[in-house]
């Protein structure tokens, strides 16, 4: 890779060091003694700072072996989430391989969109540390759909952050910027000034790279700026020292940029703090004093740099220090140390594959080896050619995952739309629906009562007219026996006292037998003055009488039933109470919850006898109808529109009712209608007899 990469590919090994360390959930993080969870106290361990490769190894194979055993797929997902973290940690390829693709699977099955988002951004990281660009990319790219549908606008900007870094190092430019400046608007308004100073200095980078370095000197500044905000910094401070010392380097100004190797390099410590970044800004602080003949036996140096590289293991910073070598022995005229380094620099650049540092070593080998200088710049060309397809084809993918995402985006808006259409469109048709049907149900409802008022008032009409009739007979009953009364008294009664005056006009006769006649006839006609004195007063007693024209109506009603059904029945009543006092609205209501009762008895009862009774206690007026019949079990039986109407009633008259029946046992139904619905029933002097019982 040529040097202005290098603090790229440093930035992102960063902020991949910095997602491992975070991404734990803390709802399954546990503490190593805690017995509820031997699972994750396995992964805890295995996790521990200062444990060896082998014993982490071993409790993490523990710890799958657990996982693959429980049955919970919901527990199970987050198991093989954590154990893939760990897994990618421990480096162990194939056993993370594996626990990924398990926790991806369950965490869809169970629909766990968190433990997805981390599943896919753990194959990010894996496929990111081995050089795999365009896998990585997509990863990050689905991680950071399922964080942004979760609302995590800090981790969905780390996943742009990584995005932009893998595209940098593919050179597309303006997508890295694209996805660096949307993470900076996600982590602006959360204060995320480590993650601002990360995207700030990648920016830095990307314009460096198009040699736009002032801009890139802006960035870099801005990136100064938020890491003052950070409260550990660690080396950080250094590291942007030596990426503007960088771009300085690249512009020709040597002075300027051994300042900011020199400010970098100002930590006695940062060798052991940061080897890597120590090796590499002192190889270029060697590489400026040489360019400007500060120092100009600098081969210590380099070699210096190169085995605190090798001891690391960072074959880019490697390749780097044996090129920046090359360049330093071409200065010098040796040619042959010059080949050897740059030699070497191939052979790392194309292990750490550093494409650009390839490229470069292969034009520096073509200048320093003439005699294969057309091979070289063949090599050179062919591989030029071949890079720019390879990364072409890289942000054509790239290009190609933006596309589908923007039109999948596009037509989740467009389905969107047509979905809030149709739901209003649903909606609208539903409250037309309803409000036809409330329209309807009401009209109905109006037309309902209309014709219970007209049949409640026909129904009253019907009563009174029966009543009035009954009211005619008896008082043409009445006025019958008052003209007997008078006829009797008046007509026949004169005349025998007329006849009586008579025969004692003819005491004065003295001869035996008119005596005697006169005694007889005497006799009879006072025997019968008293026989026709006793039939009127019968019949004028009989004149004053109540006649109660609700209990004929009553008995006239189960007289006629009895007698059709051929059923024995039988009538009572109180005398004390008025029942034709009673409200006209209760004497219908009454009149036709009877009707309907003695209609289910002949219907459902089978029974032989009936009886009606009609009474009083000292709160109700009390109506009870029972019969002899089959019974049935009134809890458990069925209730019809019999049952319904006479509900209806006693409820309209605010009375009371109960139907007591078992089967074998007859049926009894008794109404009770407060006194203070009924009416003036109940005279005074009956209440004073104090004789009322409750029923």
């Amino acid at each position: 890779m040529p040097k202005h990469l290098i603090y790229v590919v440093f930035g992102l090994i960063f902020g991949l060091i910095l997602s491992c360390d975070n991404k734990e959930d803390p709802a399954l993080s546990h503490h190593m003694g805690n017995e509820t969870d031997s699972i994750l106290s396995w992964i805890d361990k295995a996790n521990s700072p200062g444990v060896s490769y082998d014993i982490r190894k071993n409790l993490l194979d523990h710890a799958l072996q657990l996982s693959e055993a429980t049955g919970n797929d919901s527990l199970k997902a987050a198991y093989f989430s954590e154990l893939s973290l760990a897994f990618l940690r421990l480096e162990d390829s194939l056993n993370f391989r594996y626990a990924n693709q398990v926790a991806r699977r369950l965490a869809k099955k169970v629909r766990d969109t968190t433990k997805l988002a981390e599943a896919y951004w753990d194959l990010a990281d894996f496929y990111n540390l081995n050089t795999i660009p365009d896998s990585a990319f997509y990863h990050y790219f689905e991680a950071h759909k399922l964080f942004n549908q979760l609302g995590d606008d800090f981790i969905a900007g780390r996943m742009l952050y990584n995005m932009a870094v893998i595209q940098g190092e593919v050179k597309d430019y303006t997508g890295s910027e694209i996805n660096t400046v949307k993470a900076i608007e996600l982590f602006k308004p959360l204060q995320k000034n480590l993650q601002l100073y990360l995207c700030y200095n990648n920016l830095g980078s990307i314009t460096k790279e198009l040699e736009e370095y002032d801009r890139a000197l802006e960035y870099y500044e801005e990136a100064r700026e938020y890491l003052k905000k950070v409260a550990e910094k660690n080396t950080l401070p250094y590291s942007l020292e030596n990426n503007v010392g960088v771009v300085y380097q690249e512009m020709g100004r040597h002075r300027d940029a051994i300042g900011h190797f020199e400010q970098a390099l100002s930590d006695s410590t940062l060798q052991a703090k940061n080897p890597r970044l120590y090796a590499r800004a002192l190889n270029n602080l060697a590489y400026s004093r040489h360019q400007l003949h500060i120092e100009t036996d600098v081969s210590e140096t380099y070699r210096q740099a190169v085995r605190i590289l090798d001891s690391i293991e960072d074959w880019q910073g490697i390749a780097r220090a044996h090129y920046n070598g090359a360049e330093y022995y071409k200065d010098l005229r040796d040619t042959t140390h010059a080949l050897a380094h740059a030699r070497l620099a191939m052979e790392y650049a194309l292990r750490s594959k550093n494409n650009k540092r390839l490229l470069e070593t292969m034009e520096l080998l073509a200048e320093l080896d003439p005699d294969h200088a057309v091979q070289h710049a063949r090599a050179y060309i062919k591989l030029d050619d071949s890079l720019q397809r390879e990364e072409r084809a890289i942000r054509n993918k790239f290009a190609r995952i933006r596309f589908e995402t923007d039109e999948f985006i596009a037509q989740n808006e467009l389905l969107a739309r047509q979905r809030q259409m149709w739901i209003g469109i649903a909606g609208g048709v539903f409250l037309l629906a309803f409000s036809v049907f409330i329209i309807v149900m009401q009209r109905i409802r109006n037309q309902k009562l209309r014709f219970q008022q007209q049949q409640q008032a026909a129904n009253q009409e019907i009563f009174n007219l029966m009543l009035a009739q009954n009211q005619k007979m008896e008082e043409g009953k009445k006025s019958e026996q008052r003209r007997i009364s008078e006829e009797l008294h008046d007509g026949i009664l004169g005349e025998m006292n007329g006849v009586r005056m008579v025969l004692l006009g003819l005491n004065k006769k003295v001869d035996e037998a008119a005596v005697a006649l006169r005694s007889q006839a005497i006799s009879k006609l006072q025997v019968i003055q008293e026989e026709i004195r006793t039939i009127s007063h019968a019949l004028s007693d009989a004149s004053y009488r109540k006649f109660h024209n609700f209990v004929n109506s009553l008995q006239d009603l189960l007289s006629t039933i009895g007698e059709a059904a051929g059923m024995e029945y039988e009538m009572t009543y109180d005398e004390d109470i008025d029942w034709d006092a009673l409200h006209g609205d209760i004497k219908i209501n009454l009149y036709r919850i009877v009707q309907e009762c003695l209609q289910n008895t002949v219907k459902h009862s089978g029974a032989n006898s009936i009886s009606l009774n009609l009474h009083g206690n000292s709160k109700n007026v009390v109506i009870a109808i029972a019969d002899d019949g089959k019974g049935f079990n009134a809890q458990n039986g069925k209730k019809g529109i019999g049952h319904k109407n006479i509900n209806s009633r006693v409820a309209s008259i605010h009375g009371h009712w109960e139907i007591s029946s078992s089967k074998g046992k007859g049926t009894r139904v008794t109404i009770r209608i407060p006194y203070s619905e009924a009416g003036e029933v109940r005279g005074q002097d009956s209440l004073r007899k104090g004789n009322l019982q409750e029923v």
